[in-house]
């Protein structure tokens, strides 16, 4: 069980239903983010913090957390952002010096990318070889936090998202642009053949995977946080078009299938199914 979290980059995509599912628990919760703070869930203390130049006060909640969850990252959503390189010391100086403040523990959203391009699914100790920016960033931080962490007494989680939908319209996936599409009228949208398979979340069952892997110490390391269960993209745009009762077609064909996506790649859920499976016992 856990008692207090920090969340970092609580406006962001996934921290703001991350910070939803810990007040619905009823988590003592430190929201942190870099731009005035949202609107957040009665209970939740929110800070106005740059993680580049953390306040004592920051570093002093961080330190009486049982568990720092960091989200905040710029341009995630732009793999080629020069931005991943140029913040990296910082998200390393700043997770070390939480480290340092007394925090036990601290987890970190990874991401799918760090893997790059591989067909199958993705296991703990598949070979990574990233193709972009964020993913060379990503996997880089964590092997840092993985080498520094442990003589400073806390452990890492390390939690690899892959392929997430929902609250689209924060987002900037092919998903929201089809909602965009959509909303606009539009009777077809461009579209590849759709053949390559992923492993899809939607972001409320992320929020509650993450909370899940935090809540427990016994896993540590790389938690796979996904549904383990591949899908063709046409198939799971279909069903989003069918959920919503919008009349837009897709027109497959429309743009070339891209040579460097895998046609299939989907995590391994076995470790997030084991602590699915403990919490609910």
């Amino acid at each position: 069980m856990i008692n207090k979290v920090v969340v970092t980059g609580s406006n962001g995509y996934i921290g703001r239903h991350v910070v939803a599912e810990l007040a619905r628990r009823g988590v003592r919760t430190v929201a942190v983010s870099r731009s005035a703070p949202a609107q957040q869930p009665d209970g939740v203390v929110t800070m106005t913090e740059d993680i580049g130049a953390p306040s004592a006060a920051l570093l002093e909640e961080i330190g009486e957390a049982d568990v720092l969850l960091h989200f905040a990252w710029r341009d995630g959503f732009v793999l080629g952002s020069r931005a991943h390189g140029d913040d990296l010391s910082m998200h390393h100086r700043f997770l070390v010096d939480a480290a340092e403040a007394g925090v036990g523990r601290i987890a970190v959203a990874g991401t799918m990318h760090e893997v790059g391009y591989h067909e199958g699914a993705v296991t703990a100790d598949t070979l990574e070889r990233p193709a972009s920016p964020y993913g060379v960033a990503k996997r880089a931080l964590r092997e840092l936090l993985a080498l520094e962490l442990p003589s400073r007494g806390a452990a890492l989680q390390w939690l690899r998202c892959f392929y997430i939908v929902g609250d689209d319209e924060h987002s900037q996936s092919v998903f929201a642009k089809l909602r965009v599409a959509a909303l606009r009228g539009d009777e077809l949208f461009p579209f590849t053949t759709g053949k390559n398979e992923y492993d899809f979340i939607d972001i409320e069952q992320l929020a509650v995977q993450i909370v899940d892997a935090a809540s427990q110490d016994a896993h540590t390391g790389i938690i796979h946080c996904c549904s383990g269960v591949p899908e063709s993209l046409a198939s799971r745009m279909e069903r989003y078009i069918a959920d919503h009762g919008w009349s837009i077609r897709l027109d497959y064909g429309a743009f070339p299938d891209r040579p460097f996506d895998s046609p299939g790649i989907w995590g391994d859920a076995t470790t997030i199914s084991l602590i699915q499976h403990d919490a609910a016992r």
